[in-house]
C-alpha cells in the first residue's frame, strides 16, 4: 500500500543531519548515484535502490519527477529472485542423474553433489526474474521528517542503511517513547524517569 492507496502502513521518522546546498541538487545526485539496478539476467539474488514515485519500474530522476512544493517523494525498491525450493531439487536431481552416467558412478560423493548444486542455482538465478516491490516516501526536508509506507521490518531496516549511505543523514524511528525523549522537552530528572519505564503486559497471564 503507497502514498495514493486508500489504505497505507506507515513508519514515520526524524531525520539527523544536514546536506549540502543546493539541496535539491545533493538529493538528485544521490537517487541517481544509489538508484536500483536491473538484476535481471545477473547471478545478484536481491537489489535495493531509489526508484522515482510516478514510475517505480523506470528509476529516472529529475527535479520535476520527486519534488512536490517543499515535499520530496520518491520510492525505495527491492527486488528478489525467489526459486522454489521443489525446483531447485528438480534441477538438481537431473544434473545429479546426468553426471552420474557421464562418470558411470552409482552415487555421488557430497562435495561433488553441493558444487552441482551450487552450478544449478547460478544457472536458474540467471533465468528468473526478480520480482520488485516498492515503498513511496515522502520527506520533509525543513521540518526534518520522513514518512515511509511500510511497517516490514526487512524493507525498514533496507531504508535505514540505503539512507544513510546516500545522505550520510541518520533516520529515528518514531514512536511513542522516542517522541517523548526527543521532542517532549523532558527535565533531567523526566528523561531519568523515562529510561527506567517498562512495557505493561495487558495480555493476562
Amino acid at each position: 500500500m503507497g502514498l495514493l492507496s486508500s489504505r497505507a502502513s506507515i513508519t514515520c521518522y526524524r531525520v539527523e543531519g544536514k546536506l549540502a546546498k543546493p539541496v535539491t541538487e545533493t538529493v538528485e545526485a544521490g537517487l541517481k548515484q544509489y538508484a536500483i539496478r536491473n538484476i535481471d539476467n545477473d547471478p545478484a539474488e536481491k537489489a535495493v535502490g531509489w526508484t522515482a514515485f510516478a514510475t517505480p519500474f523506470v528509476p529516472a530522476f529529475s527535479k520535476a519527477s520527486f519534488m512536490f512544493g517543499h515535499y520530496m517523494i520518491f520510492a525505495l525498491r527491492l527486488d528478489k529472485k525467489a526459486i522454489p525450493a521443489k525446483v531447485v531439487k528438480k534441477y538438481c536431481m537431473a544434473a545429479y542423474e546426468k553426471q552420474m552416467k557421464k562418470t558411470g558412478q552409482a552415487t555421488l560423493a557430497k562435495n561433488e553433489k553441493k558444487q552441482i548444486k551450487e552450478k544449478v542455482l547460478h544457472e536458474l538465478v540467471l533465468r528468473v526474474p526478480a520480482t520488485p516491490n516498492a515503498y513511496d516516501i515522502v520527506w520533509d526536508y525543513e521540518a526534518g521528517r520522513l514518512w515511509f509506507f511500510s511497517n516490514m521490518k526487512g524493507a525498514n531496516e533496507e531504508l535505514e542503511t540505503l539512507f544513510v549511505k546516500t545522505f550520510s543523514m541518520r533516520l529515528i524511528r518514531l514512536f511513542p517513547y522516542t517522541i517523548a525523549d526527543l521532542e517532549a522537552g523532558l527535565s533531567d530528572s523526566q528523561r531519568d524517569r523515562l529510561f527506567k519505564l517498562s512495557p505493561t503486559n495487558f495480555m493476562e497471564s
